[in-house]
């Protein structure tokens, strides 16, 4: 159940990141860095692409500039480790292959004083 629903957010935010406007890239060596803005000009997600294919760490930012999520691609797949902030929960997912491998979350508990 878990991994449907990291699914479908990664889906959701696939086409976010395929309706974003066009990025404002950079050129660092043998990558072209890409940032891509909100309306209200803070950073929505940055990362870069080697070969026209996305590589090394990408991250993305709510619209108040808090860190969504952070992994790394590798000649255009999803590898290793991937974090995603939702609120008051982390997710952390596993990728092999580009497919997911395992998924842990943790949920922040509220604490009381007396």
């Amino acid at each position: 159940m878990k991994k449907i629903l990291i699914l479908g957010a990664l889906l959701i935010s696939g086409f976010t990141f395929a309706q974003t406007a066009k990025p404002f890239l950079e050129q660092e060596g043998d990558l072209v860095k890409a940032t891509y803005f909100y309306e209200n000009g803070k950073v929505q997600q940055q990362g870069y692409f080697k070969d026209g294919k996305i590589t090394g760490q990408w991250v993305a930012y709510d619209e108040n500039g808090n860190k969504k999520s952070i992994g790394e691609y590798t000649n255009g797949e999803k590898t290793g480790k991937w974090f995603f902030w939702n609120n008051k929960s982390l997710s952390e997912v596993d990728y092999a292959d580009s497919r997911v491998a395992s998924v842990k979350s943790w949920k922040q508990e509220a604490i009381v004083n007396k």
